[in-house]
């Protein structure tokens, strides 16, 4: 049997001029991670993340402090490989060119956005976005809404379930790590349940920075067997490392 580790990348800065990089919070998330895989003497066969910076720089960290808490070890995990098929879903596409095509065709999402912008400097800013985010995540799943620019629900799907697949190919016994983002992981989970594809926004939406979800899986040399064991495991950070967004 085999383990795959999906961990979510730290906290970054999602209302900022650049998106993709961590906070400083994102970074101190991704220490704990490394400290705990370290701690329960995690030694991964694999390491994979996905192309955007935050996702990158969770693994470097992670890996740096795995081995910082035991020095004299030999190095606890090999070099990481980077697979695009890990990206998220292009959220700033959704927000900045499909959220207005939406908005025109749709009086109730157009008062969602207009709530979001009468809250953005509020503390009400988190939960006015994400409802207009539900929304609008909503829409594009359903193929509601739609860019030739933006990556649509079925190219996200196919490119996830394709990294899936790959990842039960991997040798028996093996142990892996996986630093992607919470829809990849909502939709990993669903794909390993059998379950609908709206459960994989449903589940999108609790995943938290940092946290890890675990299965267990066999190869059976057409693409394996998966169970999954945990989700969204968030016990190694304290309660002023955990954050949603």
């Amino acid at each position: 049997m085999s383990e795959l580790i999906l961990i979510r990348h730290g906290q970054a800065t999602p209302f900022e001029k650049d998106t993709d990089r961590l906070s400083e919070l994102g970074e101190q998330q991704a220490r704990a991670v490394g400290l705990a895989l370290s701690a329960e003497e995690a030694r991964p066969t694999h390491v994979f993340h996905g192309p955007l910076v935050r996702q990158r720089r969770t693994a470097q960290i992670a890996a740096e402090a795995a081995h910082f808490a035991d020095p004299d070890a030999p190095p606890p995990w090999p070099d990481a490989t980077e697979d695009s098929r890990l990206a998220e879903y292009d959220g700033d596409g959704l927000i900045h060119t499909l959220a207005p095509l939406l908005a025109a065709q749709d009086k109730a999402f157009a008062s969602s956005v207009r709530h979001f912008r009468a809250h953005g400097e509020t503390p009400d800013r988190n939960r006015a976005f994400q409802l207009m985010l539900e929304e609008l995540a909503g829409a594009w799943q359903a193929g509601a809404v739609t860019h030739p620019d933006i990556e649509g629900w079925a190219a996200f799907r196919a490119r996830v379930h394709a990294s899936l697949t790959d990842l039960l190919r991997l040798p028996s016994g093996s142990t892996v790590l996986a630093f992607t983002s919470g829809g990849v992981i909502g939709l990993m989970v669903a794909l390993s349940l059998d379950a609908p594809d709206a459960s994989a926004l449903k589940l999108n939406w609790r995943v938290r920075n940092g946290s890890l979800t675990r299965f267990t899986f066999s190869n059976s040399g057409s693409g394996g067997r998966i169970s999954l064991d945990s989700f969204n495991e968030v016990a190694h950070l304290p309660p002023d490392l955990r954050s949603w967004r």
